[in-house]
């Protein structure tokens, strides 16, 4: 518990940031990020209720993935059932299979290491960028140059003899990584690059959208997410074969008829439901306004925190984020756990950023570099409540 003796850190940063953030979102209980819903949802899920098609077939689900698609420009969008669905889907169709690795981050959420467990291979951690939380494109380089050798049949581990069949950073918190210089490092290996976009839809990399620069990339849709269809998440590609063969997969692979039930492969049933695409739909046309609102929100966090002397993650020059969940860099550890307990004991929602993957039972043998960085942030960095206010 916070020693309020401590009055360097209560008054100087963990008061005012309270006071703050009182001042926008109110009193009470104020949670990290809730969703908000402000347009035609109820009369979406009704059309879809009276249509009787409440499951993975009907309209909502196809106008889902048109407005998805249109939004971020990618050529195809197929909804799934979650975002770590999207980014198993992915790995499948990116060719990654049974002791393959994966080269991806230690500071991520779990499902992203999930996804690649799902699959039956490793994770392999790269260590990121301070700046960005995302994975570092000269880490990633220098791994490669260290660790890996090109064969006849793909690029594999000098260390644990397995090929490397994939590369897989993740835009944290809505905030772009150096996703072209990542692709960049992907064609010089002739690795597929699979982008972890679960949190960044509505953020910009060089005005191209998140999760299209690389072969495919995955959103999520969960309840915290910038919007939300309860659960939910998309696959974006614009490799229309490999459209194709997701809807397939995610679908039990079942062959198209009439009435018969073939099925050709082992397949998944995890196309979105249409009671789910219903909210997706509605969300999607609030979409705008809730990254004006989270803009507007943003700014008033980065000129508050700029007076008592705090640092905020802030996008690169030539990227534009969501700001689906803002983060303040605290000097040490001591003073982020300060932070933590003070403003959860005065029902202000913070939260941590994620425990290394590197650090997790399951995770714990699996091959990292030095992830110095990654380090540095786990012990510094925290998200504070985020949420829209409201469309008045």
């Amino acid at each position: 518990m916070l020693d309020l003796k401590d009055r360097n850190t209560a008054e100087s940063i963990c008061e005012p940031a309270v006071n703050f953030i009182r001042s926008i979102y109110g009193s009470g209980v104020i949670p990290l990020h809730r969703p908000i819903f402000g347009g035609n949802e109820k009369s979406y899920l009704t059309d879809c209720i009276d249509s009787n098609f409440v499951s993975s077939a009907g309209s909502k689900v196809d106008d889902f993935e048109r407005q998805v698609a249109s939004f971020t420009g990618a050529k195809n969008a197929v909804a799934v059932v979650n975002g770590t669905n999207a980014i198993q889907i992915a790995l499948l169709l990116a060719g990654v299979g049974q002791q393959d690795e994966v080269l991806t981050q230690a500071l991520t959420f779990v499902a992203t290491c999930n996804a690649i467990s799902y699959v039956g291979a490793d994770p392999v951690f790269i260590d990121v960028d301070k700046d960005t939380l995302g994975m570092s494109p000269v880490f990633l380089s220098k791994f490669l140059e260290s660790h890996a050798v090109r064969k006849g049949d793909g690029v594999f581990n000098k260390s644990s003899g397995k090929r490397i069949k994939a590369c897989l950073p993740m835009h944290t918190f809505g905030s772009p990584c150096r996703i072209q210089d990542i692709l960049d490092v992907c064609r010089e290996w002739d690795i597929p690059l699979v982008e972890d976009a679960a949190e960044s839809l509505g953020s910009f990399s060089d005005k191209r959208h998140t999760g299209t620069f690389g072969l495919l990339g995955a959103i999520s849709f969960n309840g915290n997410k910038i919007i939300t269809t309860g659960g939910g998440g998309m696959l974006l590609t614009d490799d229309d074969q490999l459209a194709k063969r997701a809807k397939h997969l995610t679908t039990t692979a079942k062959v198209p008829h009439r009435y018969e039930f073939t099925h050709d492969e082992i397949g998944f049933n995890y196309r979105l439901p249409s009671l789910n695409a219903a909210l997706g739909c509605a969300q999607m046309e609030q979409l705008p306004r809730i990254i004006e609102i989270k803009s507007q929100i943003a700014a008033q966090y980065r000129s508050f925190f700029k007076t008592i002397g705090v640092e905020m993650v802030e996008p690169l020059t030539h990227c534009r984020t969501n700001n689906w969940l803002n983060a303040i860099v605290l000097k040490d550890n001591k003073e982020r756990n300060d932070f933590l307990e003070y403003t959860n004991e005065n029902n202000v929602i913070t939260r941590p950023i994620w425990r290394l993957m590197s650090d997790l039972k399951m995770f714990r043998n699996c091959q990292k570099d030095n992830l110095e960085n990654s380090r540095w942030l786990e012990e510094r960095v925290v998200n504070i409540p985020s949420s829209v206010v409201s469309f008045a």
